[in-house]
């Protein structure tokens, strides 16, 4: 039997520059903070908890912290790979909290293009999970009418009255040909559109590896976080090649029973899950199987 692992899985660089940046603060000695978990992966956020690191759900628990000047040791804040809306780094300003932005690249680039759009007139919607806090942080750039919205239906029901021009971005890790799909919906609607690609090279890479990966294999096994959008679409796209497909989130959660007719198990991976997890699924298999 033979285990591939996919050609592209694991940490992403947005991820491993987050990750990386939590590490190096550490390494200071400060109170460290993270507005939200870092990265999407449950097993990343408890080992740096373990070491410290204090988690912040919410801009409550935020403004709930000290003011840097009534907090001797003070304390630094980072800011999550999937990014946050613009309010939270006034909120912070104005604690005199230190703000160290761990924000993706690929997602600061579409905060700059929703607030240019916005301050230009145009009606922005974003392609996404509404409450995927990528997609939130993106709507508190936004300047002026924001629409989020996550299925071609939606899309077919969207109306716009104003004779406005339309500029459609996406979330990172949305399904490239789904994002395809709603572009050409609303291009038929005959509306002034203008489209950004905003879906990371990373995401559309690993997408396609997965795909290739799943299309071969007998049985598919894809590791990430259950919070994970990234991976949720892996899963997606790897059941519509492999009937056997497996979403766990740690070795625990794996519970195979392989028929002596399976010839190859593809793995896969989420970009939030670290690489020593997906040693040891790649391990488990080729020793018990």
């Amino acid at each position: 039997m033979e285990i591939r692992l996919a050609e592209c899985a694991g940490f992403c660089f947005g991820v491993r520059r987050a990750v990386d940046t939590v590490y190096e603060q550490l390494e200071k000695g400060k109170t460290i903070y993270t507005y939200g978990p870092i990265v999407h992966n449950e097993e990343v956020v408890r080992e740096l908890t373990e070491k410290g690191v204090k988690v912040l759900e919410n801009k409550e628990a935020l403004k709930a912290l000290p003011n840097c000047k009534d907090d001797e040791d003070g304390a630094a804040v980072i800011i999550r790979a999937h990014g946050v809306p613009e309010e939270i780094y006034g909120i912070m300003a104005n604690k005199g909290l230190e703000c160290i932005d761990a924000t993706c690249p690929f997602v600061k680039r579409i905060h700059r293009i929703v607030r240019e759009e916005g301050e230009k007139g145009s009606h922005v919607v974003i392609v996404g999970n509404p409450g995927h806090p990528e997609v939130e942080g993106i709507v508190g750039w936004c300047q002026g009418p924001v629409t989020v919205l996550e299925t071609p239906e939606e899309a077919e029901k969207f109306l716009l009255h104003e004779d406005k021009r339309i500029c459609i971005v996406s979330q990172t890790t949305f399904n490239y040909n789904k994002f395809q799909y709603i572009v050409e919906i609303f291009e038929k609607k005959g509306y002034n559109v203008s489209v950004v690609n905003t879906i990371c090279s990373a995401t559309e890479e690993r997408q396609r590896s997965a795909r290739a990966l799943a299309a071969e294999a007998d049985v598919m096994i894809v590791i990430g976080g259950r919070h994970s959008s990234n991976t949720r679409k892996l899963y997606e796209i790897c059941s519509e090649e492999c009937a056997n497909t497996y979403f766990i989130q740690t070795l625990d959660d794996l519970r195979l029973e392989l028929p002596k007719t399976v010839r190859l198990v593809g793995i896969t991976a989420g970009a939030s899950t670290p690489n020593k997890l997906i040693e040891e699924v790649q391990n488990y298999v080729r020793i018990n199987f």
